[in-house]
């Protein structure tokens, strides 16, 4: 049984920062890539950034030069470093992870998180 389990979420003024952690955990035998999504009210889930096992990154247009991703392949663990909040960054903000586990056989599949909230207001 695998799980993300996510953390970090909150309310922030606006410029202000916040830093989310995923976990993953069980019987994993690799994790190939790693992300982030981010879901507004109203809005359509959408990428905001994603992470290879090389720990190349690449980043939505409107979080360019605010967000860093990183991961921890020891922990098994994906970071996004947010900086420059503004109230649009306000969403559930969900971990993604495209991992092979398993027991008997192994398997690749996307497995989620259960989402964080991100509240960006003064």
């Amino acid at each position: 049984q695998v799980q993300l389990v996510e953390s970090g979420g909150g309310l922030v003024q606006p410029g202000g920062s916040l830093r989310l952690s995923c976990a993953a955990s069980g019987n994993i035998f690799s994790i190939n890539n790693m992300g982030w999504y981010r879901q507004a009210p109203g809005k359509q889930r959408e990428l905001v950034a994603a992470i290879t096992n090389g720990g190349t990154s690449t980043y939505a247009d409107s979080v360019k030069g605010r967000f860093t991703c990183s991961r921890d392949n020891a922990k098994k663990t994906v970071y996004l470093q947010m900086a420059s909040l503004q109230p649009e960054d306000t969403a559930v903000y969900y971990c993604k992870a495209d991992i092979v586990a398993g027991g008997s056989f192994w398997t690749r599949r996307d497995y989620w998180g259960q989402g964080t909230q991100v509240t960006v207001s003064s």
